[in-house]
């Protein structure tokens, strides 16, 4: 158990505190801030664990599954939690989670025919696109120029999604029609 897929655990153990932290009724007024911190620490977990891994030789099937599954649970649970308090639409969220499921779907059949599919820059802008729309929209700071800033993010991340989503089914569309 190397340090990146140490990391890549503490991210999924922090989900379920930022969950609590963002919905439970206990902390009015301070706990969205505490699931913002959680949030931020749990995405520089992703930052340093592939830089690591990359720098050091570190890379691990273990870390090419959980890594990609982190985040996207990450990711999935504070859109989840931002549905539940009414500060995101859920067919926003819809369409983000339906793009991962796709990919994923991809990236197993790529798998039984022996390819692998790196992540791409679009998928990259992606998710840090989605983390600072979750990160803007948890603070959800009432001030008309942060409400237009929140808008920016919510649909940037959105065309991101889709746009990554068409180039990573036309740079592997042959993965659909490989025979074994």
């Amino acid at each position: 158990m190397n340090l990146p897929n140490k990391l890549t655990i503490i991210r999924v153990i922090l989900i379920p505190f930022f969950v609590f932290f963002m919905l439970a009724p206990y902390f009015p007024g301070y706990g969205k801030y505490i699931a913002t911190l959680i949030f931020i620490v749990a995405s520089l977990t992703d930052l340093a664990d592939g830089k690591i891994a990359r720098k050091y030789n570190l890379v691990t099937n273990f870390g090419k599954f959980m890594d990609p599954l982190a985040d996207k649970l990450l990711v999935s649970a504070a859109m989840i939690c931002l549905v539940e308090t009414k500060k995101l639409a859920s067919w926003i969220v819809i369409i983000i989670i339906a793009r991962e499921f796709i990919i994923s779907g991809f990236r197993l059949v790529a798998s039984d025919n022996n390819i692998v599919i790196a992540a791409s820059y679009w998928g990259k802008f992606k998710t840090a696109f989605q983390m600072f729309m979750v990160i803007a929209l948890i603070l959800d700071i009432n001030n008309y120029y942060f409400k237009i800033l929140e808008t920016i993010l919510v649909y940037v991340a959105l065309i991101l999604t889709i746009v990554s989503l068409v180039d990573y089914i036309i740079k592997n569309k042959a993965v659909l029609s490989e025979q074994k």
